[in-house]
């Protein structure tokens, strides 16, 4: 047997098909379990969960965040344009920021509403009905354009380079998979599966960066990481894809990212993904049930602590894996071929290295961890969709309605999200390179999620109407952008006339600094509304005020090793950034 082999063997096919049923059986009988404890449906456990350990909420969080987009999107854009996007990644500090600000507040919110909320309850007290109506429209939209269907589509191109299945039997296999896996497991099975793929995905990962070095170094890891350093060094016309700044105007990729400006961008949307996004909140929002509110904070933000270091692994499991893979591409024999102008080429990295690096039935264990993860990933989203649907929609206008028919309904809505996020997929491939695509939404998004939830928690000044017109005003603009990069190629395109040349400014500015601006526009539009509406409620300002006692259950809730952990991810952050300056 060639243990060497660059395609799936039969071993890999059989480690594969053990590892599943394996997982199957794990998952369902934790789901067994649960249910008997539970002692009947509740939807609010299947729709967040509950109780579990700080070191699964941490695994829940990484996994939540961990997709095919890593997979494919990350580890392309690392082999065509190196660390350059390793700022979105390289953000285990923000996730503190949720664990140390937003969780004490969350849970203040849960204790004075009676309930685990979402983040359109808080919309909906601090500012009107309507706004919270519309995160919950905004949120949905944003999980059909930035999260199922890139998924789904990264999926099916790393099945395709990996399995040689066809683009779309691997794209629609994973959602259809994910969408059952989602109806009947629920957020405890999403929570034991992302239990289970995280070391197998961490190990996997690594095993791929290592092994790809050793062979890029002839078989020295160290000589081959210089030797990445080297070719990577050179791409671009010289300027390299080793560094994350890129401020000099003839720098090929200085028109992506130029400047500093891409750390205030990335953070923008890092802040708003990381700590406003019911996607990730509801990884935590779920262990407040039930519990002594400094337990429940501790084991919250230790949580996030370890989400925190998890985060800081993804650049080196994918985005230094894609840079090896070009690297190899120089390097005869290695089986990677690769045109980096072809992002198709590029997306394909990972999964090039996984075929070409690993040793038969390594393959099948690895692979069984990235299925997992792109199911967890997956269902995570579906999950969260319809929790919004659910609890943001359907209960006001149905009220009194049996749990069980309330989990019937939020199984129904996941169902209707994986066929919207098919029926965008065609529309989204013809939008260029996939990562590129995914961070440019995500900037037409984050800056009205940014200045609503922060202005809304720390200024007790806002109105409710400002937070109305900040939110839907925001979005508005956000997609009117949108429109216009389809219709100009991300203002690429020569526009002609009048209308295109006045407007030139809105649809060719960097996206980057198309953020910030927005983002400065709409705390500036929310002030300026805040000074003809009416004031917030008392019972609105109460809401967001902590009080003596609370202020001390926080204190007592952490220690100094909590601090000495957080200050830790901070450190590794910024020794990554000091490397690759």
């Amino acid at each position: 047997m060639n243990w060497n082999s660059s395609e799936f063997i039969w071993l890999d096919w059989l480690v594969l098909a053990t590892g599943v049923i394996a997982i199957v059986w794990a998952v369902y009988r934790s789901i067994k379990k649960d249910k008997e404890k539970m002692q009947g449906a509740d939807s609010q456990d299947y729709l967040f969960g509950k109780g579990e350990p700080w070191y699964i909420i941490g695994a829940a969080i990484f996994a939540a965040n961990i997709g095919s987009e890593h997979l494919v999107g990350l580890a392309g854009t690392g082999a065509k344009d190196g660390v350059g996007m390793a700022h979105w990644e390289m953000q285990g500090w923000m996730i503190l920021i949720l664990g140390w600000l937003f969780v004490p507040f969350y849970q203040l919110l849960n204790n004075k509403m009676g309930k685990i909320i979402t983040m359109p309850d808080f919309l909906k007290f601090r500012y009107t009905q309507r706004t919270g109506s519309w995160l919950s429209i905004i949120t949905l939209i944003a999980y059909v354009l930035t999260k199922v269907s890139v998924t789904a589509f990264t999926g099916g191109i790393f099945f395709e380079y990996l399995l040689g299945l066809p683009f779309w039997y691997g794209a629609i296999g994973l959602i259809v998979i994910t969408a059952i896996f989602t109806v009947f497991g629920g957020m405890k099975g999403v929570m034991t599966l992302s239990a289970i793929q995280t070391p197998i995905l961490i190990i996997g990962s690594f095993l791929v960066l290592f092994l790809g070095l050793n062979m890029l170094g002839d078989g020295s890891i160290t000589e081959g990481w210089s030797q990445m350093m080297a070719v990577c060094n050179a791409a671009h016309d010289g300027f390299g894809t080793t560094h994350m700044f890129h401020t000099d105007p003839a720098d090929p990729m200085y028109p992506q990212f130029p400047g500093y400006v891409v750390f205030l961008g990335a953070s923008i949307i890092g802040f708003w993904y990381w700590c406003t996004d019911q996607h990730i909140v509801q990884r935590v929002l779920g262990q407040t049930k039930g519990e002594d509110n400094g337990k429940v904070m501790a084991r919250a933000r230790r949580g996030t602590i370890a989400a925190g270091y998890f985060k800081l692994l993804p650049v080196f499991m994918f985005l230094i894996p894609g840079m090896v893979a070009f690297a190899l591409s120089q390097k005869a024999g290695s089986g990677i071929v690769m045109d980096i102008t072809n992002t198709h080429d590029t997306d394909g990295a990972f999964a090039m290295m996984v075929k070409n690096i690993l040793p038969a039935g390594i393959k099948g264990i690895v692979t069984i961890g990235f299925i997992c993860a792109l199911v967890a990933s997956l269902a995570a989203f579906f999950n969260s969709c319809a929790t919004l649907f659910t609890e943001d929609f359907y209960k006001p206008m149905k009220k009194g309605m049996s749990e069980s028919h309330y989990v019937l309904i939020g199984r129904i809505a996941t169902v209707v999200v994986v066929l919207l996020g098919l029926a965008w997929m065609p529309i989204m491939m013809n939008m260029g390179n996939l990562y590129s695509y995914l961070q440019d939404i995500q900037s037409l998004i984050a800056p009205a999620m940014v200045a609503v939830f922060t202005l809304g928690i720390f200024s007790k000044r806002i109105t409710p109407k400002a937070g109305e017109w900040g939110l839907i005003g925001g979005f508005l603009i956000g997609m009117v952008r949108l429109l216009t990069n389809v219709i100009t190629d991300s203002g690429k395109a020569v526009m002609d006339g009048a209308f295109w040349e006045y407007t030139s400014w809105f649809w060719q500015t960097n996206w980057l600094i198309f953020e910030v601006w927005l983002l400065v526009f709409i705390i500036i539009l929310m002030y300026i509304v805040s000074m003809f509406t009416a004031k917030p409620s008392a019972e609105q300002i109460a809401a967001i005020t902590f009080t003596g006692d609370y202020k001390k259950t926080i204190r007592e809730s952490w220690n100094v090793w909590d601090v000495i952990a957080s200050l830790g991810v901070i450190v590794l952050c910024a020794l990554f950034y000091a490397y690759f300056w």
